[in-house]
């Protein structure tokens, strides 16, 4: 057996008080607004993740210097607007779709040309969905066959804003192109269909950038320069979603998981869990770096399957592999639509939690946009994460109920989110080697 694998079984009640990693969507950006300040910016509870590090040493390759202190501490000496310098190579995103396209808008910008890759996995995904809005801007890329990685971006072009409505609602995509309208003549809009995430606008705002910004719509002038301010990243709140359905599901458990993030384009699991019947509760409220924060304890509760609002769909679509889990160890069926995205993500997320849960004994109906799961007995066997470390969390999770042993393969990617994460579920009570 490969070191890469888990093996997973029953634990102990879960027990404890944890810290989650930092907020891997907030550690990305925070590291490139500061780059493009005017001044020093410092950064706690930075995410030690190999996707953050990419996106660090992506821009100290741009001529930003960026000093580590002590783990999850950066310092970066901000070079303004304008003052990011021609790379001497390709900039690699490692794993990391958020660094790609954020990216993407950013250099499009640029007097420079760059080229940027990912690993096998990033290297599929779609990014016509941001290429062509930003070509519609004025920017020159060109992609792989099929729209896929490396993005070859021509510099030197001159951007002008445009309205743009998203057909699919993306946080990446709308940062892409506010990321490029700093640079571009005139107002850049964007409308989404749902609402999502707004981390990146209320992380400009926190840099001085003046942008106007309500659910579904977001919109900012060019020409306006940042200014350093220090970032207290929260806790990541994808990562506290293993904790939160593992102690939900597995008796006599109880966890307190502290300072979690909980912008509310973020929470829509927890939404979800509280449906399903979760006890959740919230303590020690407060904010970190414009961000909602609160300390979650999470106690063992009987979950009920319920039909997922597809209101909730884009607020929770990276947890939905945990989900999919809470729904397995749930009195009825859980019914889930307008998920579509799922499958375009690190893997067809859709349908690798199927069939891994199908390996586990249990019944799943699969469609183009979502799943009804079957709650079940979970039995041991073997999954295959197809190298998605949200996937094989979430069946380190499952394994938590299972009546035997499950392995895991290829989990090497889980240290792309969550590094350390192995060593603290068998600290809280999971069975994991």
């Amino acid at each position: 057996m490969s070191t890469l694998d888990w093996r997973a079984r029953a634990g102990t009640p879960l027990r404890g008080t944890l810290s989650m990693p930092g907020d891997k969507s907030v550690s990305h950006r925070a590291v490139m607004f500061a780059a493009l300040a005017d001044g020093v910016s410092q950064i706690d509870g930075f995410l030690e993740g190999e996707d953050t590090r990419a996106t660090a040493a992506i821009f100290a390759q741009l001529g930003v210097r960026i000093e580590t202190p002590s783990p999850s501490r950066r310092v970066v000496h901000g070079v303004g607007i304008d003052g990011l310098r021609a790379p001497d190579g390709p900039l690699d995103c490692g794993n990391a779709g958020t660094g790609m396209r954020l990216l993407a808008g950013l250099l499009a910008a640029q007097r420079f040309d760059s080229v940027l890759v990912g690993d096998a996995s990033l290297s599929r995904r779609p990014m016509r969905r941001v290429t062509v809005p930003l070509v519609a801007m004025g920017a020159r890329i060109e992609t792989g066959q099929g729209g896929v990685p490396p993005l070859r971006i021509h510099g030197g072009q001159s951007l002008v804003g445009i309205e743009h409505t998203l057909e699919v609602a993306s946080a990446q995509v709308k940062s892409a192109l506010l990321l490029a309208g700093l640079y571009a003549h005139g107002e850049t809009v964007v409308r989404e269909p749902h609402p999502t995430r707004d981390y990146t606008e209320r992380m400009l705002a926190a840099f001085g950038v003046a942008i106007d910004y309500r659910p579904g719509d977001a919109r900012l002038r060019g020409g306006q320069r940042l200014r350093a301010t220090d970032v207290a990243v929260p806790a990541d709140f994808s990562s506290a979603a293993f904790f939160l359905v593992a102690a939900s599901i597995v008796p006599g458990s109880e966890l307190c998981l502290k300072a979690v993030g909980l912008n509310p384009r973020r929470t829509g699991l927890l939404q979800a869990l509280r449906m399903m019947g979760a006890d959740i509760t919230e303590a020690c409220g407060g904010m970190h770096g414009g961000e909602p924060v609160a300390d979650l304890v999470v106690r063992h509760a009987p979950l009920r399957g319920i039909e997922v609002p597809e209101a909730l769909v884009p607020d929770m679509i990276d947890e939905f592999p945990a989900l999919f889990v809470a729904a397995a160890c749930a009195d009825g069926p859980t019914v889930v639509r307008g998920a579509a995205e799922l499958r375009v993500k690190e893997s067809d997320r859709l349908g690798v939690m199927a069939a891994g849960l199908r390996t586990l004994g249990l019944r799943v109906d699969e469609t183009p946009d979502g799943a009804t799961i079957h709650p079940g007995a979970l039995a041991g066997g073997e999954i295959t994460s197809q190298h998605d470390h949200r996937i094989a969390m979430a069946f380190s999770v499952a394994a938590q109920r299972a009546t035997g042993e499950v392995l895991i393969r290829d989990v090497d990617t889980v240290a792309t989110s969550f590094p350390g994460f192995a060593e603290l579920a068998r600290a809280a009570g999971f069975g994991l080697d």
